[in-house]
């Protein structure tokens, strides 16, 4: 019986384009349901009860939750392709580390930058301090994950996509602060087609952000 699997997905959302990437990686089939997390659905409160969020896997009935509880799940289930996660236990908690601090950092000062209120400048210090961290770890290689792509870039690819408004609302220069980095995501987007197929256009998110700071009143 071939499996079911359903994302309960909302498109600019970060963490869900992590599950599509990954998805995308293994060739998973895979049906996606937009949510409205204005009015969030009756099916998303049943399969995400505690924090009642996307991205929601739904695996032959049953719901993954949290992004990178869901990525260790996908790599764990379809073990056949494209690893994610490295084997070796060291590697494997590094990789875990670094991925944990993508969720921790870059959401919520990236969230502060496009607010653009009163703490804005710190937050755009502290965006970028972030990220020349994570450029200093990809050092020379061409992704986090070595040769291929890993569960490192996996998390971090999506947020790239928030570049444009990060930039445009905090009027700074991503690329000039850290170029490896720049140049990273856009060696993941050339060459992955789960990438690529998974990001929504810079613009795109823009558009949704001047829309969002209306109805939040900013």
């Amino acid at each position: 019986m071939e499996d079911e699997v359903v994302l309960l997905d909302f498109w600019p959302s970060s963490f869900a384009m992590r599950v599509k990437i990954a998805l995308g990686e293994k060739g998973i089939k895979y049906k996606c349901k937009q949510e409205d997390l204005f009015n969030k659905s009756t099916l998303l409160l049943e399969m995400n009860p505690i924090h009642k969020k996307i991205p929601v896997l739904i695996h032959n009935g049953k719901p993954i939750s949290e992004s990178l509880i869901i990525l260790q799940y996908i790599d764990q289930v379809w073990n056949h392709k494209s690893p994610l996660l490295p084997s070796d236990p060291y590697q494997r908690s590094q990789a875990l580390f670094w991925a944990d601090y993508i969720d921790k950092k870059i959401y919520g000062v990236g969230r502060r930058v496009w607010m653009g209120k009163e703490d804005q400048e710190e937050a755009k210090e502290e965006l970028m301090q972030c990220l020349k961290t994570l450029e200093r770890e990809l050092g020379d290689k061409l992704y986090f994950g070595g040769q291929n792509i890993g569960v490192v870039d996996v998390a971090l690819v999506p947020f790239t996509t928030w570049f444009y408004s990060y930039e445009t609302y905090g009027n700074f220069s991503i690329e000039t602060g850290c170029p490896k980095l720049v140049a990273w995501a856009k060696r993941c987007k050339e060459n992955y087609r789960s990438v690529s197929e998974a990001l929504p256009h810079p613009l795109q998110i823009y558009e949704y952000v001047m829309e969002l700071k209306k109805r939040l009143g900013l």
